[in-house]
């Protein structure tokens, strides 16, 4: 009787730790990481040129915790106003940001594939101080490296290995130049794989066309699906929003896609927390025949001068930058912030729920088309905070001859 009294505390042991929500400023945080995002994303679709934009608003939220613990005065202090976190004192940024990215990363509770490495990388005449490196490792899983760019080449290639290595070769490039070579780099390397809720026809996967413009086709695999999911048609703004949850339903994918291939400004434009909260309360479950790109995608961005556009501005400049908690003295400033993020949609996920094929659940399912560009975003459920937000405009593939 002792043992099986023991086996059922145990039990409800794990489910309470499972159930457990997140601490106040971890809550507040997680809300101010997905405003940031859609500051960030609205920053970044304005450059020209500019086509996939891939950006994880929590891991952003974490490099900027790093920053705040390297500084000092209103270097530090401006950090948190970024993060519209004036209120939140010090160890409760560092403990809030690092309980919630552990909260959304662990792969036990969420069954997703998300390797996440970060480093910090300094100059090599810069020495890091004991007390960052502890806390650093501590709070944000940051490892630190110095590098000699007196060989750009070879310095730029021992990032790339390094992005590469971590990510199990997903990753294999962060960038192919560093212009300012005299600050502290941070540097972001994820990949990410959504493990579906309901898995894809592995065998039904075609090679299709996916219109990056009406006049530019590249050929593309195309997996395909019939469920019954959160679906949304917006006829005032000529969209369409389709949620897809994941395995163990904490973290959903939301789709939204204009009716037809066209830029996609007109919607980003549309694209606020608020809007999105008012998209999402108006799904109903409706069968769907969804059509989505077995792709992969590869983007990497450096988010510094957009991090500045957005308030970020002492760490940023080598005249003002006080991070002298990092080495001890003012010699350093933030001269680069790369986000690499490697995402792969493929047919993976859960076996599906047979028993609703051949009712009447599944007739006359809406048709999700995904062959032209749209906006996407991996929500979390249990803590509000978005994981990735991003767009596909073109996807990896050649180019298709047109046809007469």
């Amino acid at each position: 009787m002792l043992v099986g009294n023991l086996v059922i505390l145990c039990l409800l042991g794990i489910a309470s730790a499972a159930e457990k929500s997140l601490s106040s400023h971890a809550t507040v945080l997680a809300e101010n990481s997905a405003t940031l995002g859609f500051d960030l994303y609205h920053n970044m679709a304005k450059e020209k040129g500019v086509e996939n934009i891939l950006i994880s608003p929590v891991v952003v939220a974490s490099s900027l915790g790093l920053v705040a613990l390297g500084g000092k005065s209103n270097t530090a202090t401006q950090v948190k106003s970024v993060l519209s976190a004036n209120k939140v004192k010090d160890d409760q940024l560092h403990s809030g940001l690092a309980e919630l990215l552990t909260e959304v990363s662990n792969p036990e509770t969420r069954n997703v594939t998300w390797k996440i490495s970060n480093r910090l990388y300094g100059p090599s005449s810069v020495n890091f101080a004991d007390d960052f490196v502890k806390n650093s490792k501590k709070h944000y899983n940051y490892e630190h490296s110095k590098i000699n760019f007196r060989n750009k080449r070879s310095a730029v290639n021992a990032i790339n290995e390094w992005a590469s290595k971590s990510t199990d070769g997903k990753l294999p490039e962060v960038t192919k130049d560093v212009e300012k070579t005299d600050g502290a780099m941070i540097i972001n390397a994820m990949f990410y794989k959504p493990h579906w809720d309901q898995q894809f026809h592995h065998k039904m996967v075609d090679n299709r066309g996916f219109l990056v413009t009406r006049s530019f086709t590249v050929a593309v695999p195309m997996m395909h699906r019939t469920g019954i999911y959160g679906f949304h048609e917006d006829k005032t703004n000529k969209l369409f929003v389709l949620e897809m949850p994941l395995a163990h339903k904490l973290s959903s994918v939301v789709f939204i896609m204009p009716y037809h291939v066209e830029p996609l400004e007109r919607l980003e434009k549309l694209l606020t927390r608020k809007q999105l909260d008012t998209w999402l309360s108006k799904l109903e479950q409706k069968a769907v025949a969804v059509s989505l790109p077995k792709v992969s995608v590869e983007v990497s961005h450096n988010l510094q001068k957009h991090l500045a556009e957005l308030g970020l501005t002492e760490a940023v400049d080598k005249n003002k930058a006080d991070l002298s908690n990092i080495s001890g003295k003012k010699d350093l400033y933030l001269s680069n912030v790369f986000h690499a993020s490697a995402m792969e949609w493929d047919t993976e996920g859960n076996p599906a729920d047979t028993s609703i094929h051949g009712t009447d659940k599944l007739r006359n399912p809406i048709l999700f088309y995904a062959d032209h560009p749209f906006i996407f975003l991996v929500k979390d459920n249990k803590t509000n905070s978005i994981l990735f937000l991003g767009r596909l405009v073109r996807p990896k593939g050649d180019k298709m001859r047109d046809e007469l």
